[in-house]
């Protein structure tokens, strides 16, 4: 029987520049996508898969994260004096429970091989989830509860991939698809922005994964890789020769909150869920399509 999965490591340790000024003093994974920062969207996605320890991996000005997890006792009291009991309600749900959280940080910006293997001693001897917060996924179920059913009836290592057009592969990390067994294939290989018409499938890498501990072995010897980093693909390549790997297709939406377009589009997206803004949002946008349209210059493309 596959060992459960008990801890989650997130990656935050990152500049942010593509959303310079605003992230000079704020870390990029406390932009909000309606009112809940990213990272909370993102922790929120894990504690629907049963994870129990949360563990960050954190760089230089990344402190408002940690105390985005913790009490603010000022802030309750205030709230309680105020007969605020929803708000208050609303911070006790979101609050992890005493000792679930860990922060161990990345001194240098090595990749994200690096910050993986900068959690081994938090993981310890036991296999984790990895969450990226630049991605945010929206379904009925979310994307690692999902993956967990596939590890729970396949064991070893498990990545969520979802369909890309097949003119657009070469701008993401592909796998390489073998047999399927019980619904599921599994990995062969995988490849980072492969040349256009050379993929070797329509399977992007999300963004989840469900890896072994053996993986923080081979990241202690890793040499760089691309871009001067540690590559987390290379040392999966490695461990794939001993462990099987399985992709697990992602039934849902995923946005890319590390462009600009992806992080806009999951801010109407969610806020679209909910049912309180619901109806004004889609008066607004309707409005503002009809004036976008209205002023569309002759050579635009139309909306």
């Amino acid at each position: 029987m596959a060992r459960p999965i008990r801890k989650a490591v997130f990656p935050v340790a990152g500049l942010g520049i593509r959303f310079l000024p605003a992230t000079k003093a704020m870390p990029k994974e406390m932009l909000t996508v309606v009112d809940r920062p990213l990272i909370q969207h993102v922790v929120d996605e894990a504690r629907e898969a049963g994870i129990e320890q949360f563990i960050f991996v954190t760089g230089r000005n990344k402190g408002v994260i940690e105390d985005h997890f913790d009490i603010q006792a000022e802030l309750e009291q205030t709230l309680l004096e105020r007969g605020k009991t929803d708000a208050l309600d609303a911070l006790a749900r979101d609050l992890p429970g005493p000792g679930q959280v860990s922060f161990t940080r990345q001194q240098s910006p090595l990749g994200l091989g690096h910050a993986v293997w900068c959690a081994r001693h938090l993981v310890g001897d036991e296999p984790f989830a990895l969450l990226l917060p630049d991605v945010l996924v929206r379904g009925e179920r979310g994307c690692l509860a999902q993956m967990v059913d596939v590890y729970q009836r396949h064991g070893g290592n498990v990545i969520a991939v979802e369909d890309v057009l097949p003119e657009e592969a070469h701008q993401y990390g592909i796998v390489a698809l073998g047999d399927q067994i019980d619904g599921v294939h599994g990995i062969t290989g995988m490849v980072e922005k492969p040349p256009s018409g050379t993929a070797p499938s329509n399977k992007m890498i999300l963004g989840r994964y469900i890896l072994q501990p053996k993986i923080f072995d081979i990241l202690e010897g890793q040499t760089k890789g691309a871009g001067g980093e540690v590559q987390l693909t290379d040392a999966m390549l490695q461990l794939m020769a001993r462990q099987d790997f399985f992709a697990h297709t992602f039934q849902g939406t995923s946005y890319d909150c590390g462009s600009k377009v992806g992080f806009l589009t999951a801010n109407i997206a969610f806020a679209l869920d909910r049912g309180d803004i619901r109806a004004p949002l889609l008066a607004s946008l309707k409005a503002l399509l009809q004036e976008e349209t209205a002023i569309c210059a002759p050579d635009e493309p139309g909306i």
